[in-house]
């Protein structure tokens, strides 16, 4: 009667492991991906400070100051 009890602990330990694994895997990769309604957002968390304000007039080369 010994082995059934210790074959099933030893099923449940694995078991446990194995999710917890496949749940930090999953938190993971959800962590590192960009949902794609958040896709404009992407390059704003990667490098801070690359993309021009909203209001663009101010460093749009095009514009000129007319005298």
């Amino acid at each position: 009667m010994e082995t059934p009890n210790r074959n099933r602990r030893i099923f449940i330990t694995v078991f446990i492991l194995f999710v917890a694994l496949f749940i930090y895997i999953s938190y993971d990769m959800s962590s590192r991906t960009t949902a794609p309604w958040n896709k404009p957002k992407q390059l704003e968390r990667a490098l801070p400070g690359a993309l021009p304000e909203k209001d663009t007039l101010g460093i749009d080369s095009l514009l000129k100051e007319v005298k």
